[in-house]
C-alpha cells in the first residue's frame, strides 16, 4: 500500500447498510495493512478547529518564563506544558524538536477518586485556551468511539465492546509546536520514528508534508490528510490486544527543507487511551494456529508506565 486510504464517518453513521459495511471493511483493511486511515465526516467544525489553533498559537507565543510555570514534572509529562527537546522517541538519543501541552480527561467531581488521574492544568493568561481545549477533547473522544465501534465489528466482536473501557479513559489531547529551527539540527528531527502507546490516535494538522509512515515494504510514505480529514492510526495497545491483526505502524515527522524549517509547524493529536485497568490480553478471536498468541498479558496502566519510562518521562 503506497497511499493512506480515506473514508467518511457519515457512511458508518448512516442507515445505509451497504455504505456502513463498506466503511467497516475499508477502515479495517487499512488498519490491518498499513495502520493508518484518513477520516472525514468527523464531529469537529471548521469554527472549532480555527478557535483551537488560534489559542494554541497564542499559548506557544508566551514567554518561556510563563510557559514553564505550567510545567509539572511530577505529572510525568501527562498534564500541562512540556518544554522543547524534553521528549525523545523510544531508542532515540536525541530529544524531539518540539514543545507541547497536554489536556487530560475531564472527570466528574464525584468520580475523581475512582480514577486517580493527574489534574488538568489551567492557563491563567488565556481563559479560552482552557475552554476550547475541553470542547475539542470531548469532540474527538466522541469521534474515536465510533471508529472503535466500526473496528469491533471488523474484528467480529460486540459493536460496543470498547465503550466500557474508553468511558472516562486516560486519553490525552496534545497540541504540539515545532518551533522554527535556525541552526543545523544535526541528527535530531521534529519527531523521531516511533509507534504510539494508546488504542488509536486522531491527528489534526497532518495537511502538509512532514508526517511519514512505514509501509509493509519498509518504505516511508507521506501521510497527508485533506483539510476536512483527521489522520487516524492504531496504537500499540490495540495492536497487542488484537495480536497485531491491526497494525501499530512506525511513523515520524521529518524535517522539511531549510526554508520551511525556519517556520513554525503545529500538530494536534488526540491519543485515545482506555481506563488503566483494561486488560490488553490478546483477544481469543485473534488467535489461531497460524497466528498464535504473540503478547504477554498486561493492563493498559502497566503498559503505559513501561512506555513512559522508556520515553524518559517517568522514573523507575
Amino acid at each position: 500500500m503506497n497511499k493512506v486510504p480515506s473514508v467518511d464517518l457519515r457512511d458508518f453513521l448512516s442507515n445505509n447498510l451497504e455504505k456502513k459495511e463498506k466503511f467497516i471493511q475499508t477502515i479495517g483493511s487499512a488498519f490491518q495493512e498499513i495502520g493508518f486511515c484518513a477520516v472525514r465526516g468527523h464531529f469537529l467544525s471548521d469554527e472549532l478547529i480555527e478557535r483551537l489553533y488560534k489559542q494554541i498559537k497564542l499559548f506557544f507565543k508566551l514567554s518561556d518564563e510563563i510557559k514553564t510555570k505550567y510545567e509539572h514534572p511530577e505529572y510525568s509529562g501527562q498534564r500541562g506544558y512540556v518544554a522543547f527537546g524534553k521528549e525523545s522517541a523510544k531508542g532515540s538519543k536525541h530529544g524531539d524538536l518540539k514543545e507541547y501541552w497536554h489536556f487530560g480527561q475531564y472527570i466528574d467531581e464525584k468520580e475523581k477518586d475512582k480514577y486517580n488521574y493527574f489534574p488538568n492544568i489551567y492557563v491563567d493568561e488565556l481563559s479560552e485556551f482552557n475552554s476550547v481545549g475541553k470542547e475539542v477533547y470531548v469532540t474527538l473522544e466522541r469521534t474515536a468511539k465510533y471508529v472503535l465501534r466500526a473496528l469491533a465489528l471488523y474484528l467480529n466482536i460486540d459493536k460496543n465492546y470498547f465503550d466500557q473501557y474508553i468511558t472516562n479513559g486516560n486519553s490525552i489531547l496534545r497540541p504540539i509546536h515545532y518551533p522554527p529551527i535556525l541552526e543545523d539540527p544535526k541528527e535530531a528531527v521534529r519527531a523521531a520514528a516511533h509507534g504510539d502507546i494508546n488504542l488509536i490516535t486522531l491527528l489534526m494538522g497532518a495537511h502538509g508534508k512532514g508526517l511519514q509512515v512505514k509501509n509493509t515494504k519498509e518504505e516511508w510514505i507521506d501521510a497527508i490528510a485533506q483539510k476536512d480529514e483527521l489522520m487516524i492510526n492504531i496504537g500499540d495497545m490495540l495492536s497487542r490486544h488484537t495480536n497485531n491483526v491491526l497494525k501499530s505502524t512506525v511513523h515520524r515527522v521529518v524535517n522539511p527543507d531549510k526554508e520551511l524549517l525556519k517556520q513554525s509547524r503545529y500538530s494536534i493529536p488526540f491519543f485515545m487511551h482506555p481506563v488503566s485497568d483494561m486488560k490488553l490480553n490478546v483477544l481469543e478471536s485473534c488467535i489461531c494456529e497460524e497466528h498464535p498468541k504473540s503478547f504477554e498479558d498486561i493492563t493498559a496502566g502497566e503498559f503505559l508506565n513501561e512506555r513512559l519510562i522508556e520515553l524518559g518521562l517517568l522514573k523507575k
